[in-house]
């Protein structure tokens, strides 16, 4: 008690605190002066820790507070349900259009739908250029290809068109190039018909040095030269040298013959011309002559053999083997009586 009989007032925290530190308390009935913590204390405080670290520490290994659990269903997207829903229905109804066929039949219709969307946003294909035909027509070429309507430029595949294109006989070399938005470019370069080889029936073209591009289809390569025979097409440099050496013979031959690999018989107006297997241009050089000479092949004769270098043997026809024989009779004179 103080010296008027009362007891003093209860020191407060913040009076404990200021009277160890020397600080008057506060008077009586005053509200109580909270001060800030002491530095021991904001020393031991956790919070401080934290935020030493915060400033200290890298991002990635800063203190983290504990978060908060949050229910699965206000974590979900709004709807998903009824999204993923939709998604296994139309997945179910895509796959019975495909396997139904329904997609297969649009698809050779319109094309494929990566095609009608590239068409729908000016990317069809309207124009296609082809270069180097010869022989060849552009309608044969787009459909060796494989080009139509339903392409679109940015889905056609100039491999496969180069590759498709590459595999038809007459087509020696072949480059294909897209130009954006809606043009392909051809260049392609013909292989060459040379002549055309019959063997077992068949008829087909072929290039100088024998390789067969295609088959005899049409009227195209009707004026080429003919050979026929086993291996003949490997020859065929040899026999258009024959036909050179001919001259003005060279119209009237309609075809060559390799007799058993060794040598040409030529078939000139229904005559056979039967070459020696050594020295086949000297022997279409003296037809020539024997020709200008005494027109024989304008007689009634079917074949001349010029295989021996100092003979021709002509073989006549029935007709003129008659005609020569009635000759040969009246040509004779009857044999006189002695007087």
């Amino acid at each position: 008690m103080d010296g008027g009989g009362r007891f003093p007032e209860p020191l407060t925290a913040a009076g404990y605190a200021g009277a160890e530190a020397g600080m008057p308390a506060p008077p009586p009935g005053a509200a109580p002066a909270w001060s800030a913590p002491s530095r021991d204390a904001r020393v031991g405080d956790p919070r401080l820790g934290e935020s030493l670290l915060a400033r200290v520490l890298p991002r990635f290994l800063r203190p983290r507070r504990a978060s908060v659990a949050v229910p699965i269903e206000r974590r979900m997207p709004r709807h998903l349900g009824m999204g993923l829903a939709f998604g296994f229905f139309g997945l179910v109804a895509g796959a019975g259009f495909v396997s139904g066929g329904g997609y297969a039949e649009v698809s050779a219709r319109y094309g494929t739908p990566f095609d009608m969307a590239a068409r729908a946003l000016g990317f069809g294909l309207d124009k296609v250029t082809i270069s180097g035909l010869v022989q060849l027509h552009s309608a044969e070429i787009l459909k060796a290809a494989g080009i139509d309507q339903r392409n679109s430029l940015p889905f056609l595949s100039v491999v496969d068109v180069r590759d498709r294109l590459s595999s038809v006989p007459l087509i020696g070399a072949v480059s294909v190039r897209k130009i954006y938005p809606r043009e392909l470019l051809i260049t392609l370069t013909e292989r060459e018909p040379s002549a055309l080889w019959q063997r077992n029936g068949e008829i087909a073209v072929i290039a100088a040095d024998g390789t067969v591009i295609d088959q005899m289809r049409d009227g195209r390569f009707a004026n080429l030269p003919l050979v026929v025979g086993d291996e003949a097409n490997t020859r065929t440099k040899e026999y258009l040298a024959l036909l050179e050496a001919a001259g003005p013979l060279k119209d009237r031959i309609r075809a060559g013959t390799l007799v058993s690999g060794r040598r040409w018989t030529l078939k000139l107006d229904g005559i056979d011309i039967r070459l020696p297997e050594a020295g086949a241009r000297d022997a279409v050089a003296r037809l020539v002559k024997l020709e200008a000479e005494s027109s024989l092949l304008e007689k009634d004769i079917i074949a001349v053999d010029l295989r021996l270098p100092d003979r021709v043997v002509v073989r006549l026809t029935e007709e003129g083997a008659a005609a020569r024989l009635e000759a040969q009779k009246k040509s004779k004179k009857p044999k006189g009586t002695e007087t």
